[in-house]
């Protein structure tokens, strides 16, 4: 049973940072740096290292933990102000 969900837990997060890598590349250069953001590159890489780091060790490593932050701080906060900049005001 915990291999199950260990096993759920890692393609969770997978599929998590492939969105946000997939969000991420998709997106102007522009747009991060004008919210105050890292740069694209910088981000991507993040994103990159991020999911080979769960893919390899897991979720629940000292490392796969990092790699799950960097890729909800990434959903949470940078994916919402890129998309903001990107649409302009709604009103």
């Amino acid at each position: 049973m915990t291999t199950l969900i260990m096993i759920a837990l890692r393609l969770l997060a997978l599929g998590a940072g492939a969105f946000a890598l997939f969000h991420a590349v998709r997106q102007r250069t522009d747009a991060f740096t004008a919210v105050d953001k890292l740069s694209k590159p910088i981000w991507v890489g993040i994103l990159v290292v991020a999911m080979l780091v769960v893919f390899l060790f897991g979720v629940v490593s000292f490392f796969g933990l990092i790699a799950v932050v960097a890729i909800c701080v990434y959903l949470v906060d940078v994916r919402p102000r890129v998309d903001e900049i990107q649409r302009g005001p709604r009103w």
